[in-house]
């Protein structure tokens, strides 16, 4: 137990610190404006965790490396399309509060990339039918892109941080707690750069990184459940880049200036527009974890 704990120390100490001097660097380019390389930095940060496997003396073998379909057709199809339905349940509840929050105007893509809209309209689309395709490239291809950096984080997390936490912690103290760590790894971007909540809001940006805690928590037991009935790193990696792509969407079509509204929608990691995936990890956590506890 002492060496489990301090291999995990170990690989923790390697992933926060490598991953919060890159997120110190990527909020530097932000703020030079150069928002297009920051996120590209931001994207290199998710093989972080993988590479601290190997840096804390640990080892990636044992993970479920080779892709297996047999047995797995159920949870492949779950990782593949859960996360756009639970997104868009989540989008229609936060747009049915706040009906005045839609927008087709496009207002999004133009702050995300400046003159995005005219390129467009240049290429004859308008940018409705740009969310369409970008929508069914999210239920299609796009999962399996995002798949590939999100298999840098799911090594890190689901291969080695939860199966460690659940052995010392027990498995719901353990799935609750490396959910913390791994909304709590993405701190500083919440406070440098305003990530995924913005800025104003009461209690910034505080409250912003434990709302985004309660969305890694919900997450992480989803991913879990996952990998626990696969055994394959490749089936949550799915699942995270699925729901990277899918999140992206709700947000092409809401205003930009809702304000303190960011935490709560209309992306999933919000408090209403995460409900439809709350309340299924409550349910899972419930039936299949509890009893297992120790």
């Amino acid at each position: 137990m002492n060496e489990r704990k301090k291999s995990m120390i170990r690989y923790l100490l390697f992933t926060f610190l490598i991953a919060y001097i890159i997120q110190g660097a990527a909020a530097v380019l932000y703020r030079k404006g150069q928002m297009q390389i920051g996120q590209l930095v931001i994207a290199l940060m998710m093989f972080v965790p993988m590479l601290s496997v190997l840096l804390s003396g640990n080892s990636l073998k044992g993970m479920g490396w080779k892709p297996v379909l047999k047995g797995n057709v159920k949870a492949i199809l779950t990782a593949w399309f859960l996360p756009s339905v639970l997104t868009f349940l989540g989008a229609l509840i936060y747009f049915l509060i706040f009906p005045g929050h839609f927008d087709l105007s496009g207002s999004f893509l133009d702050e995300s990339v400046p003159g995005a809209l005219e390129q467009l309209e240049a290429q004859g689309l308008t940018y409705t039918k740009y969310v369409l395709i970008t929508a069914v490239s999210c239920v299609t291809y796009t999962p399996l892109i995002n798949m590939v950096p999100a298999v840098g984080e799911e090594a890190g997390w689901r291969g080695f941080l939860y199966p460690q936490l659940k052995k010392m912690y027990g498995r719901t103290k353990g799935i609750l707690l490396g959910g913390v760590i791994w909304g709590a790894w993405h701190w500083p971007l919440i406070w440098l750069i305003g990530y995924e909540y913005g800025t104003d809001y009461p209690g910034f940006p505080v409250v912003g990184m434990l709302v985004f805690c309660v969305f890694t928590i919900g997450l992480g037991i989803l991913h879990d459940v996952l990998y626990e009935k696969s055994r394959c790193i490749w089936i949550p990696a799915l699942l995270h880049g699925s729901l990277n792509g899918a999140a992206t969407i709700p947000l092409a079509i809401c205003r930009t200036d809702t304000g303190p509204a960011r935490l709560l929608g209309p992306a999933p990691n919000g408090l209403i527009a995460g409900l439809p995936m709350i309340i299924l990890a409550v349910i899972i956590l419930y039936r299949t974890l509890k009893t297992s506890d120790n």
